[in-house]
């Protein structure tokens, strides 16, 4: 297993935080600026350069489906589409921040972030952990534990050093291959299993999430913490993660706890059930002083655009509407 000491770590961070302060330019930066901006990490003296995540230009979230371009915005939420929405259509915005499942290619030309799910079996891919399933968590029972809101998720147990060593293997390669296929950015979901399993180490869980950050620099890539309010400061002083994607926010009312930690290295994505809920619109979320500079509003499903539901708006600021 790979892994940094926690002096390192931390040294690691300050060096982030010196090179995003010193380098960090007006609001209008031209997002192909800031996609040159780069920091190298030194373990043993081998880790690649990293690209730190760029705070302007045009954002999306893309995980169930990729597309280039984002349609104008009179037919973004169309699903019927009729000859006047085609033409609209026709009207595309370029992106320059993706985050896409690191089953799907980058984006040329954009910052392109790779989606890893480092501490749960992805959708329909438990049977693959056949062999290992000795690191999947258990009830008291002894069947399989889920995760309620995921139900085809299997949540991995990092509590044991063996257990790491096996899980590090075989998602490490999911890393590597990330950078690979030419991604700048890897984002590391579920961060919080040991807060909503009790059985879960959290020791096991940070020692996990180091190894992926020093995996993800030594191939030269960025490292997000997804989610996981509670940690940020951990993630990002202890664990060494570069910047953060945040959903649900300003819904939750705990941006602060990101922009806090992370300035302005953290990607925003507000849902409009969960803002409903909480009695907010989505001018409002954009208009706090805590939300993140590339802040968007996408349908729950994350529909590619041109399917049913498929909503997509940015807050003014971020480059586009």
């Amino acid at each position: 297993m790979i892994a940094v000491t926690r002096t390192a770590a931390v040294m690691l961070s300050l060096i982030s935080t010196l090179v995003v302060t010193g380098c960090n330019g007006p609001a209008e930066t031209d997002a192909s600026t800031t996609h040159s901006r780069e920091t190298s990490r030194p373990s043993g003296g081998s880790a690649e350069p990293i690209t730190l995540l760029p705070t302007s230009g045009v954002f999306d979230y893309q995980l169930s489906g990729a597309y280039d371009e984002i349609p104008a915005a009179s037919a973004r939420a169309t699903s019927t589409p009729t000859d006047a929405t085609a033409e609209a259509a026709a009207a595309t915005t370029s992106i320059d921040v993706v985050v896409r499942d690191a089953g799907a290619d980058p984006l040329p030309g954009a910052y392109s972030v790779c989606y890893v799910n480092g501490f749960q079996t992805q959708p329909d891919e438990a049977d693959d952990w056949a062999d290992d399933e000795d690191v999947l968590l258990h009830d008291g029972d002894g069947d399989l534990v889920v995760d309620p809101d995921w139900p085809d998720e299997h949540i991995l147990d990092p509590s044991t050093g063996h257990a790491r060593t096996v899980i590090l293997d075989r998602l490490g390669e999911v890393i590597d291959g990330c950078a690979e296929d030419g991604f700048a950015a890897v984002e590391i979901d579920n961060l919080d299993i040991a807060q909503r399993f009790d059985a879960i180490s959290e020791d096991g869980v940070n020692a996990l999430a180091r190894s992926y950050v020093e995996r993800a620099h030594q191939a030269g890539l960025a490292t997000a913490q997804k989610n996981a309010a509670e940690i940020t400061r951990t993630a990002h002083h202890d664990l060494g993660f570069d910047f953060a994607v945040t959903e649900e926010c300003a819904a939750f009312d705990e941006c602060a706890a990101y922009t806090d930690v992370y300035g302005d290295q953290v990607l925003e994505i507000e849902y409009p059930d969960s803002l409903a809920e909480a009695g907010l619109t989505f001018a409002e979320a954009c208009d706090s002083e805590d939300r993140a500079p590339l802040t968007i509003l996408r349908d729950r499903d994350l529909v590619a655009a041109g399917g049913p539901g498929y909503r997509y708006e940015a807050c003014p600021g971020s480059d586009h509407s």
